[in-house]
């Protein structure tokens, strides 16, 4: 099976799903007569995330041609059809999850193997060397479960892990190139809870796919070679990272095929042994000794600290299961990932913020305005309450309150601006508008990850967020087993943001990092709505909540909510614009609110499926970001 290409895809939708869904229900109740129509981002007088003008006047397929095996399936950001539906950033891993489909498996199933398969043509942004979380809605219960596969720091860790013999925080760049950055692998022990849980396949049956095309090869497209390119200085430090993916010395060729046999014996081995072989096993033992002992170039004149993981620290390694976040969104229910992320948290947070707003009736210049001032509220909440419940007293109940959000809400005002960093509120003792904190500003996080989006005909979703953090993780591949190393601990404060304020995600022994990974899934009356997620370091909390609030409250077909131009507030100073609102009016109309600006070229990568009528799914993924996302069905809608 081959790895496609990469093509800039058209952002309009076909006519099939430019109707918004009833499943939507109560609140797309709330639309206009415009949200029937497709091409809504154009309403913003902006353009799609790298969309030509008038994009929105043609059609995009209605569906996604079967994948056949050895041959590169078509890539596609919408498909519509029965049967179920699976949506990621790449075609082979998309048909990886179709093909455990279309053989009777359930999402769970078929999210594993997509999840799988991205570890093979998406080895920068996750895989076995890494972490995440997984939300699942089961039909048959209409319930939302939750398991924290987020790493671990090593038991030996406490807040001086990434501080100089001064006292002083190490260069972060040293950091996350380094096995001190290394936490416990979550991912295997992630993919084998969700099977033994929900699943109906074995592991080995669902690695599959991904072990063929990690044998065969996929082919190298534009992004692939630049991600390599933008890491080639370190991995070429490295030389069993440097012998895997700069061949020769030389960056892969766009169009090439490209192999990892020591990932396909991998899991092969995975798949005969089960994950014990990295808990309790070989495989395990080549991971602490790659972290324990960095495998550097001699001649190189980088200097790779050493981290400190054990096979204790392994042995110790468990999944959590946890209930998930949940608030009420004018009247459907947004489920999300609580703490140790703080996706779940904030996106409800600033949902409930904007509760009592109407936003469809705002100009683009009031709705984006209460958007980036809800986010910047939520953020300066996140900062000061979450880290991993194991350690800190995480408010979880009172951040995602409707009377905490109402406490919070009051400090926006139409005709002006906040100032960051905003300080946060008290969940525990909501009172009025005085926020009564004081103000610490948003660490750094990362900004590589990589989601999927699985339903399956049963009615059972998964929106399962991964990652090895940043892109290309620690650099560090464990040698003969093809993959990366993550470089998660970074996720974690080097230091208090503020030393006046209680810093809830400084590195502890055993303790999981803070995430900002948001898979997210929308039910209404126990039915799901639609799920989805994305990419982006903090950015994802803004992906998720902007893309929900296009589609719920300013009608934008699913598609298109994912395909509009990003803006990130984060408790900053500056708001992050993509291109497209950077170089719309609405930009100019928001600094002389009082906003200020910088850019970023790409925010997030998100995918997501909607629930149809008649039994049908849509999938939806980037029309241009990363290079375009891959929707498919297994029965395409004629």
């Amino acid at each position: 099976m081959q790895h496609a290409a990469r093509p800039a895809a058209s952002s309009s939708t076909p006519a099939a799903t430019t109707a918004t869904s009833t499943a939507t229900s109560t609140a797309l109740r709330r639309l206009p007569a415009l949200a029937a129509t497709a091409g809504l981002v154009l309403a913003l007088g902006i353009a799609p995330a790298g969309a030509h003008a008038g994009a929105a006047g043609g059609t995009a397929p209605a569906g996604s041609a079967a994948p056949t095996p050895g041959k590169t399936p078509a890539k596609t950001p919408v498909a519509v059809g029965y049967g179920g539906a699976v949506s990621s950033v790449d075609a082979d891993a998309s048909a990886a999850g179709i093909e455990v489909l279309r053989h009777g498996g359930n999402a769970v199933d078929a999210a594993v193997a997509t999840a799988a398969a991205l570890g093979v043509t998406e080895p920068y942004s996750a895989g076995v060397g890494g972490g995440g979380y997984f939300v699942y809605y089961n039909a048959k219960q209409h319930k939302v479960f939750t398991l924290d596969g987020r790493e671990t720091a090593p038991r030996s860790a406490d807040e001086k892990l990434f501080l100089d013999k001064d006292g002083k925080p190490i260069p972060f760049a040293d950091a996350v190139t380094s096995g001190l950055s290394v936490g416990t692998p979550g991912t295997p022990a992630t993919w084998d809870t969700a099977l033994d849980t929900w699943g109906t396949r074995s592991l080995a049956q669902v690695l599959k796919p991904a072990e063929r095309i990690a044998r065969d090869g996929f082919t190298v497209d534009a992004t692939f070679r630049q991600q390599t390119a933008d890491n080639q200085a370190r991995f070429k430090d490295f030389p069993d990272t440097a012998k895997l993916f700069l061949p020769g010395g030389e960056l892969p060729v766009v169009g090439s095929t490209f192999t990892n046999p020591d990932l396909a014996r991998t899991y092969a081995l995975l798949a005969k042994k089960g994950v014990g072989a990295v808990y309790k096993g070989e495989l395990g033992r080549d991971i602490v000794d790659t972290v324990r002992k960095p495998p550097v170039d001699p001649a190189a004149r980088r200097v790779v600290r050493a981290g400190d993981l054990t096979e204790r620290d392994l042995r110790a390694y468990e999944v959590k299961r946890q209930a998930p976040t949940r608030t009420s969104y004018h009247g459907l229910d947004v489920y999300g990932m609580a703490p140790s992320s703080s996706g779940g948290t904030t996106v409800a947070e600033a949902l409930n913020i904007l509760e009592k707003t109407d936003l469809t009736k705002l100009s683009d210049r009031d709705y984006l305005h209460r958007y980036i001032e809800a986010s910047r509220i939520a953020f300066a909440d996140r900062g000061r309450w979450v880290g991993d419940p194991a350690f800190e007293d995480v408010p979880t109940k009172g951040l995602t309150s409707q009377r905490f959000a109402d406490s919070r809400a009051c400090l926006i005002k139409a005709d002006s601006v906040l100032t960051s960093p905003v300080a946060p509120g008290d969940p525990n003792r909501p009172t009025g508008c005085d926020s009564g904190g004081t103000a610490a500003p948003t660490t750094y996080e990362g900004e590589n990850t990589t989601h999927l989006t699985v339903a399956d005909k049963w009615g059972n979703v998964v929106a399962y967020t991964l990652t090895i953090e940043q892109t290309g993780g620690s650099g560090i591949t464990v040698p003969g087993r093809g993959f990366l190393l993550n470089n998660e601990l970074t996720d974690f404060s080097f230091a208090p943001a503020n030393p006046a304020v209680h810093d809830p995600n400084l590195p502890g022994p055993g303790k999981r990092p803070r995430s900002s990974m948001s898979p997210t899934i929308v039910t209404d009356k126990g039915r799901p709505v639609l799920a989805l997620g994305s990419p982006g370091g903090a950015t994802i909390i803004t992906t998720v909540l902007q893309t929900l609030l296009n589609h719920l409250d300013r009608g934008m077909p699913l598609v298109d909510a994912i395909a509009a131009p990003r803006a990130s507030q984060r408790n900053a100073a500056q708001t992050e614009l993509e291109p497209g609102l950077w170089n719309s009016p609405v930009r100019g109309q928001l600094t002389a609110l009082g906003h200020s600006f910088k850019q970023n070229p790409e925010i997030g990568a998100a995918t997501g499926v909607q629930r149809l009528p008649g039994g049908r799914w849509l999938a939806a993924a980037e029309t241009v970001r990363r290079g375009g996302g891959s929707a498919m069905v297994v029965t395409p809608q004629k």
